[in-house]
């Protein structure tokens, strides 16, 4: 991408660097909330968006304990400051997932219940809400790239055919990274509904 005509000229080179990183974030985003969606089997990434608050600090559960799914419906969490229990236990039950944790002292154990009809249509519901927030902001980065190039145009730092042909690249890759989401979307869907 950025080796083709945007990589002739300095300025725009650094912009399309710039941009493809930024419209990979967004994507690197929504697969994080992807590997969060709950389906119908228990995975230890679903419980990623799940903050503590660990001495005043809001905490992801990975980073205070052991999480792993040793069953397809059960989450068990180890964590290494056996004082967390409760927060931990807190967190998750007020995070909005409809899980209800269990603790015996030593690990809190997350019974995943098995999705109904309903909650796997809104599940898929929410996956397109946040398809359509990360598709806003791959359309954002593109929408702050074409003003850049306007801006370089107008500066007369690009001639008006580099900037038609800038234009049309960046337009490229913002089809390109809203079609990766759109498929992976399409596949967790799948996976959400089956049952």
């Amino acid at each position: 991408m950025a080796g083709s005509n945007m990589g002739s000229n300095p300025a725009l080179k650094d912009l399309a660097a710039d941009l493809k990183r930024r419209m990979d974030q967004a994507v690197s985003g929504f697969q994080g909330n992807l590997a969060a969606t709950r389906t119908g089997r228990a995975s230890v990434h679903m419980l990623d968006q799940v903050k503590v608050d660990y001495y005043g600090t809001p905490t992801p559960i990975s980073q205070m304990a052991q999480v792993s799914a040793p069953e397809p419906q059960m989450i068990l969490i180890s964590p290494w400051d056996p004082t967390a229990l409760k927060e931990i236990e807190k967190a998750i039950q007020t995070s909005g997932l409809g899980f209800n944790p269990i603790s015996d002292g030593k690990v809190v154990r997350v019974p995943v219940p098995p999705m109904t009809e309903e909650r796997r249509r809104d599940v898929v519901k929410h996956l397109n809400k946040v398809l359509e927030d990360h598709r806003t902001a791959v359309r954002n980065v593109r929408r702050d790239g074409n003003d850049a190039l306007k801006k370089l145009a107008k500066e007369k730092k690009i001639s008006e055919d580099e900037e038609k042909r800038a234009l049309e690249e960046v337009q490229k890759m913002t089809d390109e990274e809203i079609r990766r989401m759109e498929e992976l979307s399409r596949k967790k869907e799948a996976e959400v509904m089956q049952v």
